[in-house]
């Protein structure tokens, strides 16, 4: 049966919504704190833009810092993740035949900004290739530091791939790397809500996770974690006057750090996002007993049950598929590559619409997403295969992947 949880977001109830991943989907209640951070806002702009919002921004990490595991002041609130691995990897700097190192399973768009970077400089982009269904996270490990060099300086890898949705080995793979040298910018854009985090602990130089995912802040709402001793040369995608401005001192309210100072003013921006953080944390950890460890334990659970729902009717071994310890709230499956469902005409971007994915919404009124792998950034040297990822969020049932298994069965039917 559906989630009695579902009313409290505002997704069309004709739609089974098993796309969670992609933007998030923001419930009523955080929608209206939000609006009253906007009332408040248009009321007297000058009051709350350039008087109001340093404190309130400070409230607003204090509470994300205590969610996250991190020290506040090592927290920046940016739009997007894509924006945050932007800000890190362009204030970098390499030089000719130097390696920047990531995965098959990264993300399209953080490839984009590295081989934008390595272009820049003279630097390559090494991509890991590390088969889909993988092993497990030992396999993981393995090929990622396998491709590690002499030559290798910096490397970028997601806590939760988009692609394929396996949760890597993030505290093995900043340690390993670390012990030969090498920082790590962690992707943690599916991260935060699904996975309980420790930032500090990691120890990763930079970290950067959404927050209109699962914490279903709305959008606009992201972070950057920065360790403090790589702070210094970071810079946000717009400079403002932070660059200049008075740090920690006589001046009340002043910002402790040139990184603190940068990231808290780009630009006349709508900020109620970030604000709106704190409310989204406390309103979703308030919809299951047991807080934040029960939702995302349930996510889990929902997640495993689709696991083995869409194998029975894809046809496909479990027992070949990943294993469940490297399942968040989402699973990537495998299409087939011959019959009905093996659909021609995907679009080269991970913004392109399936041909399946589009006759499951027309038909059966389905929104699941459908992509390749790897991704055109990645350059895969093999064909690419298909693969239909399913979030389980907050407002999902065992029955809306159900439907799923059942239209998928319907449309592999057709001869």
């Amino acid at each position: 049966m559906p989630s009695d949880l579902a009313p409290h977001w505002a997704l069309d109830p004709a739609i089974t919504f098993l796309n969670h991943g992609s933007f998030g989907a923001t419930p009523r209640d955080v929608l209206d704190a939000q609006q009253r951070w906007r009332h408040r806002m248009e009321a007297q702009p000058v009051q709350f833009l350039a008087r109001d919002l340093t404190p309130l921004l400070a409230d607003a990490r204090a509470t994300l810092g205590t969610f996250v595991g991190a020290n506040p002041d090592d927290l920046a609130f940016v739009t997007n993740a894509t924006g945050a691995v932007n800000a890190v990897v362009r204030s970098l700097h390499f030089e000719p035949g130097d390696e920047l190192l990531t995965d098959d399973h990264e993300y399209n768009a953080v490839i984009n900004v590295l081989r934008y970077v390595a272009e820049r400089d003279g630097a390559r982009v090494v991509v890991a290739r590390i088969p889909f269904p993988t092993l497990g996270p030992v396999a993981v490990a393995d090929a990622i530091l396998g491709a590690v060099t002499e030559r290798t300086r910096f490397a970028v890898f997601s806590h939760v791939t988009s692609p394929t949705a396996l949760v890597f080995p993030v505290e093995r793979l900043v340690a390993a790397l670390a012990d030969r040298g090498i920082e790590t910018l962690v992707d943690g854009a599916h991260a935060p809500g699904m996975l309980p985090l420790d930032l500090d602990g990691l120890g990763a130089a930079w970290y950067t996770g959404n927050l209109h995912k699962w914490v279903c802040a709305p959008k606009g709402a992201a972070f950057l974690h920065a360790r403090r001793d790589r702070q210094p040369g970071i810079r946000p995608n717009t400079i403002s006057h932070g660059a200049n401005a008075t740090l920690d001192g006589p001046v009340p309210g002043a910002a402790p750090t040139r990184y603190r100072a940068e990231f808290d003013w780009q630009g006349t921006l709508d900020p109620t996002p970030w604000l709106t953080t704190a409310d989204s944390i406390r309103m979703i950890g308030g919809l299951v007993k047991g807080g934040w460890p029960a939702v995302m334990a349930r996510n889990h659970e929902l997640t495993h049950i689709a696991r083995a729902s869409m194998a029975d009717a894809l046809d496909l071994d479990i027992a070949a598929l990943p294993p469940e310890s490297m399942l968040g709230s989402m699973v990537a499956l495998p299409l087939p590559s011959t019959g009905p469902l093996a659909m021609a005409g995907a679009g080269s971007s991970p913004l392109d619409t399936d041909p399946l994915q589009q006759v499951l919404l027309d038909r059966f009124g389905i929104e699941v997403p459908i992509g390749t792998w790897p991704v055109p950034a990645a350059e895969p040297p093999d064909p690419t295969r298909r693969l239909i990822r399913v979030s389980s969020a907050l407002y999902n049932g065992p029955d809306d992947v159900g439907r799923l298994a059942d239209a998928l069965r319907t449309l592999a039917a057709v001869r």
